[in-house]
């Protein structure tokens, strides 16, 4: 469908990444894979650097929280900063599709490395760049919602086939503002862009997420591409199946 956003008086277009800007499948065939197969590696060598250090105190909070409610993670003693036991809890993690602040924070450093070095590209769907561009130029503004860390998601967008789309794009946000599946994540973020949640517009293939955007106020899209899991969605919930269905 159609959806205009001078009809419906938006200011600012909120978008998820994964199944939005972002096949799914960049996700969990070239990201995933490669976050798993470097971060034994990366944490050998980086394990004394501030952020690194920073990732692993969230990482063991949230061992300490599993192991304390009776889920038996994999082994991680006391004090120990080996890269083994926490590649183990962070493959254990991946595997179960975690959304875990310490998974996600370390992730974005390792993937730092391979963007930096060439060996990973940010992949977007054709109609984001000229999308975002076309709103942009109609003074509306883009902001990024991603549970991946905003270091990963500059990262992304900084290093596409169409260039650095993060001089288009005036804020990310992550799961340091609540979860996604949280009404209150999205008034923080209304709060921050300093727009009022009901001229905000969250796009995103997740239905349980768009249910809590719309309990903040704000006005939702739910974008259907090729890969995205079904959704149960409101009767009268706008569908997309690309961006520039959204115009200004």
């Amino acid at each position: 469908m159609i959806l205009s956003l001078r009809e419906r008086d938006i200011r600012s277009v909120l978008l998820d990444i994964e199944g939005t800007t972002t096949p799914i499948a960049f996700v969990y065939d070239v990201l995933f894979p490669y976050a798993r197969a470097h971060v034994h590696r990366f944490l050998s060598e980086s394990i004394d650097s501030g952020g690194v250090r920073a990732a692993l105190h969230l990482l063991r909070s949230e061992w300490t929280d599993e192991a304390s409610h009776g889920r038996v993670p994999p082994n991680w003693p006391e004090g120990s900063t080996d890269p083994e036991p926490v590649s183990t809890y962070v493959a254990c993690l991946m595997d179960h599709d975690r959304k875990s602040p310490g998974l996600k924070a370390l992730q974005g450093q390792v993937w730092e490395g391979g963007y930096r070095s060439g060996h990973l590209k940010g992949e977007v769907f054709e109609d984001v760049p000229p999308s975002m561009a076309s709103w942009r130029r109609a003074g509306v503004g883009v902001a990024i919602y991603s549970s991946g860390s905003v270091l990963a998601q500059r990262l992304l967008f900084g290093t596409t086939r169409s260039g650095d789309l993060t001089r288009l794009i005036s804020a990310f946000f992550d799961t340091a503002v609540g979860a996604k599946t949280s009404p209150d994540s999205y008034r923080r973020i209304a709060h921050d862009l300093n727009v009022s949640a009901e001229r905000i517009l969250f796009v995103s293939d997740a239905g349980l997420e768009l249910d809590a955007a719309a309990a903040a106020g704000c006005q939702v899209a739910l974008c259907v591409r090729p890969g995205n899991p079904p959704q149960p969605i409101a009767r009268d919930t706008a569908i997309v199946q690309s961006l520039d269905e959204i115009v200004v």
